[in-house]
């Protein structure tokens, strides 16, 4: 059996909970594992090194937002957390989101580089490897990085925000630092994702698609009185779930629907943060983010669809979570989540479209074999216990 550590920003929200659910399949497996993260709370019942203090944090933070260095900052921190990678040993090193303001990926892809021997693993969440700046560029449609990023980047005020641009910089830095590493191999969630990064200076890695899954031990049909303690019993309630809601996840898409609807419906928005709460119309309920997954299992439940209007996603959790509840999903036709809307639910282009669902009252008795962490991580242990180089 091997020892693996799993690197990521955080151990909780959707990477993290990734993390947390390989950990778990991981170690019934027999291998003994560890997570290494930038921030964020420490889970208990894991064996995990925090990178870094707030403090560490924060600096990144600052040089990042006025240098435009993500990814450059928190030497320090990971010179030390180098050392504790060679404590612990790895066979495998499993990457997941290594931008967050935690990690300088030039000493840790150096380490990388220098050691052929340990297994390398990198699921990418988002663009932001092959980019100079930013994590999605859909909503810009920007191409640029298929080339070289440069000045004129439409998402330099976008995550991560900066104050003076280095993008140009950044892209010839990064494809130097993430190029010609052996023994690794690049995991996608989405076929969407997998295709673009083989039109990017990561192409010369193997790329394998394996989706994400959930729980469905947790997330599965529950009955609940959720709608009569929010007085919406008669509704029929379109829900839209998000861990940041703005532009780019369709907010703005909900508002334009609510003025739609009829009295008939009841639109459900969790993750709003309490400044967006308060400027909702008066038909749109906003619950602010929770981390109790029954009260999300209830609302996915009670559902008559899970309406999701990404507008730039890789492989949306929430979709899964919607669909292992029963719940049709329905999406644009954009990036990676129409991969699973299409088997799940449906795909739209229009309000029109969505409406035409609605009035089929339709409920779907899904497979959850194949949405399933165990069914979708087993493909991970394979990986885990080749014994070959990749």
């Amino acid at each position: 059996m091997s020892k693996i550590l799993f690197i990521n920003s955080v151990c909780n929200s959707s990477t993290g909970t990734i993390c947390k659910n390989l950990y778990k399949v991981a170690k019934e497996a027999g291998h003994e594992c560890c997570i290494a993260y930038g921030r964020g709370n420490t889970p208990e019942g894991y064996n995990t090194i925090r990178i870094g203090n707030k403090l560490d944090f924060y600096l990144h933070v600052l040089k990042a937002r006025i240098f435009d260095a993500s990814g450059f900052g928190s030497k320090h921190a990971t010179k030390e957390f180098i050392k504790r990678i060679e404590e612990f040993k790895p066979d495998i090193i499993h990457l997941h989101n290594i931008h967050g303001y935690y990690v300088n990926i030039e000493i840790l892809f150096k380490y990388l580089k220098d050691h052929p021997e340990i297994k390398k693993i990198w699921t990418l969440h988002d663009c932001w490897a092959f980019t100079g700046h930013c994590a999605y560029y859909t909503y810009a449609k920007c191409d640029k990085w298929q080339i070289c990023c440069n000045v004129k980047c439409p998402n330099k005020w976008e995550y991560p925000k900066t104050l003076f641009s280095n993008i140009e910089s950044n892209f010839n830095k990064k494809k130097e630092v993430f190029s010609g590493i052996e023994n690794m191999i690049l995991i996608t969630p989405s076929k969407w994702l997998k295709s673009e990064v083989e039109k990017s200076y990561l192409k010369n890695y193997q790329v394998e698609v394996i989706n994400n899954g959930v729980d469905t031990n947790v997330f599965k049909p529950t009955s609940s009185d959720i709608k009569k303690q929010y007085n919406i019993e008669n509704k029929r309630v379109i829900l839209g779930v998000a861990s940041v809601w703005d532009k780019r996840k369709g907010l703005d898409t909900f508002i334009e629907l609510s003025k739609q609807l009829n009295s008939e419906y009841q639109i459900v928005l969790i993750g709003l943060n309490k400044k967006q709460i308060k400027i909702l119309p008066k038909n749109i309920i906003g619950i602010s983010r929770t981390e109790n997954i029954q009260e999300l299992v209830k609302w996915y439940s009670v559902a008559e669809v899970f309406f999701n209007p990404t507008l730039e996603d890789n492989y949306p959790t929430v979709n899964l979570e919607a669909i292992a509840c029963g719940t049709p999903v329905i999406t644009f036709d954009i990036g990676g989540s129409p991969e699973s809307a299409k088997i799940y639910g449906r795909v739209i282009n229009l309000f029109d479209d969505l409406f035409s669902i609605l009035k089929k009252r339709e409920r779907y008795n899904y497979g959850f074999f194949y949405i399933s962490i165990e069914e979708k991580y087993n493909e991970y242990i394979n990986l885990y216990s080749r014994k070959e180089k990749i």
